[in-house]
């Protein structure tokens, strides 16, 4: 029996092969066409990069629960190719991850990297389960225009925290009190 045979009807339609194709084209197209002239300056660079493979990160490692679960009740899912394919591209998106965030952290602000790296994972995240298990199949408008309001709040805070980060320390570059001779004189 492979990994979970619900698990694979719904990653197999077409909504979620598209969005996985489509995550990958922008994640190639973000590396090799943006990174370099735009990463330094523009931090939205890396974190679309970490964003996107995030959500295709919490997909795998989603497979991979369930596999260790049917595991457990006695069903070895670690004997299919299709489990050892999900540890793969789960360690991969984690490699990625891992190493395009700490380029944005090394360049930019902490404390803006952080808030702009929450949303755009969430929304990524949010975006590719709502393909996968069809999340509003079973809501009404209300529900779902209430979450759309709830994340563009969020979304707006740290909009507004991105355009009023300040990027010099101004405590720093202010001149010193006394200079070199004076400390040495006193």
């Amino acid at each position: 029996m492979p990994i979970h045979h619900h698990f694979y009807l719904l990653i197999y339609p077409a909504g979620f092969i598209v969005y996985s194709c489509i995550v990958m084209l922008f994640v190639i197209i973000l590396v090799i066409k943006f990174e370099k002239p735009y990463g330094q300056t523009n931090m939205l660079i890396y974190i679309g990069i970490c964003s996107l493979m995030g959500s295709l990160t919490v997909m795998c490692i989603k497979a991979l629960g369930i596999a260790i679960k049917l595991t457990f009740t006695g069903m070895n899912q670690f004997i299919y190719a299709q489990t050892w394919f999900f540890a793969v591209v789960a360690a991969l998106c984690c490699l990625m991850q891992l190493n395009y965030l700490n380029k944005a952290l090394d360049i930019f602000n902490t404390a803006v990297v952080s808030p702009v790296y929450y949303v755009m994972f969430t929304l990524f995240t949010i975006f590719a389960s709502m393909i996968m298990f069809k999340d509003w199949d079973s809501q009404n408008a209300t529900q779902i225009i209430s979450e759309i309001c709830g994340f563009f709040v969020i979304l707006s805070g740290t909009l507004l925290l991105h355009m009023t980060k300040d990027t010099s320390d101004t405590s720093n570059s202010e001149q010193p009190i006394l200079s070199e001779t004076e400390l040495q004189n006193p």
